[in-house]
């Protein structure tokens, strides 16, 4: 080979190496690039405070910023779903501190959060709160009841009248979540195996409360679906393999019509639900067995298991998963596990399979609540 040969050789091999070296740097640029974030509180007695991750692209998670509240968390578990939500509009960050009876208002921006404000939650207690267009809800362990706030130019107002109890005391709620639609509140009570439904007005004041019974025992979280359709998790007092979902479709009227009762997890205490945005997968964690178990959602809303055995996602022995948030138009599902004290994260499959994703963060055992965007 000539001398000049020998040279043309060599910079064609440097220009490929280049290029190759260009496209590694820009995947890899790719990949440290925030595409998103996700956001747990700490509920620490001693002041409480929301973690913010950066979510990468390929769901790594990277810690970001750690932002007082302005309140007080227990240090302890809530046994709740909803302790913090986004708004409807991306735009606000709400979280309950539960010790000092307080709800915080953060504003959303491109470099972190802002807290907005602070106010007091109109009960004892507060253990999950929703958003809907402005409307914010605050549901009460200590009260038993619920209270109403509006978010009126990056502060909460409380809006007049709209305090509401509900079935009785010693209820033991568990979530609050306003229906897609905004019309309509639900609550579940966990002691009395019921599920109470508001209607909400468009001033935003929720009505006379509806109360039926729960399919099954120890109804805890909710998420919504398409069609008016709401999955509810069943713990079943923590009863070994004994945990399960039902549907219900939600009538005109505020009643719930039953799809699926009670489909067996047979794994123990389901406890929190996520639905993702087509709405055809359901994952629900069962906190007494390391175990997400997945369900496929019929056009009516009926159920049926991903997995025979319930077990679609392990996250382990002793990791008690808790609360779960769904990134990325419903590809990933995160996981808050309380036992482990750490979110973890798994790849979701067309068919709703979970893929565990080499994700670990750690955070306080008592973190509380998962929020994504």
């Amino acid at each position: 080979m000539t001398p000049r040969l020998l040279t043309a050789v060599a910079a064609v091999a440097a220009v490929a190496a280049a290029t190759l070296a260009n496209a590694d740097d820009g995947r890899r640029s790719e990949y440290r690039e925030p595409h998103g974030a996700v956001y747990t509180m700490t509920n620490e007695a001693a002041g409480n405070a929301i973690l913010v991750f950066d979510r990468l692209a390929n769901g790594r998670l990277v810690p970001a910023s750690r932002v007082p509240t302005g309140g007080n968390g227990t240090g302890a578990g809530l046994g709740n779903q909803g302790g913090l939500v986004l708004s409807s509009n991306g735009r606000w960050l709400l979280t309950v501190n539960a010790a000092s009876n307080s709800v915080s208002l953060f504003e959303v921006r491109s470099q972190g959060l802002r807290l907005a404000d602070v106010v007091s939650s109109g009960g004892d207690r507060p253990i999950s709160v929703t958003e809907h267009h402005g409307v914010v809800y605050v549901l009460h362990s200590g009260t038993d009841t619920i209270a109403g706030f509006a978010i009126d130019h990056g502060r909460l107002s409380p809006i007049p009248g709209a305090v509401r109890g509900l079935s009785g005391t010693g209820v033991g709620p568990a979530q609050i979540a306003f229906a897609p639609d905004g019309d309509r509140l639900l609550v579940t009570e966990k002691a009395t195996n019921l599920i109470v439904s508001y209607p909400v007005d468009r001033d935003g004041v929720a009505g006379t409360p509806q109360v039926q019974a729960s399919n099954g025992v120890t109804p805890f979280g909710f998420a919504f679906g398409k069609r008016d359709q709401v999955f509810v998790s069943e713990a079943f007092g923590g009863a070994p393999s004994g945990a399960a979902t039902s549907s219900y479709r939600i009538e005109h009227d505020g009643t719930l019509a039953t799809v699926s009762a009670s489909i067996a997890t047979n794994q123990t205490a389901a406890c929190w639900a996520a639905v993702t945005p087509n709405g055809r997968y359901l994952y629900v964690t069962n906190a007494g067995s390391g175990v997400i178990s997945g369900y496929r959602v019929a056009f009516d809303g009926e159920l049926a298991l991903l997995d025979p055995d319930g077990r679609t996602g392990i996250t382990g022995p002793g990791s008690t998963p808790l609360d779960m948030a769904i990134a990325d138009g419903g590809r990933v599902l995160y996981v808050l596990n309380g036992g482990s004290h750490s979110i973890g994260a798994f790849r979701i499959g067309p068919a709703g399979a979970l893929t565990a994703l080499p994700v670990s963060v750690p955070v306080p055992g008592a973190a509380n609540g998962l929020a994504v965007r």
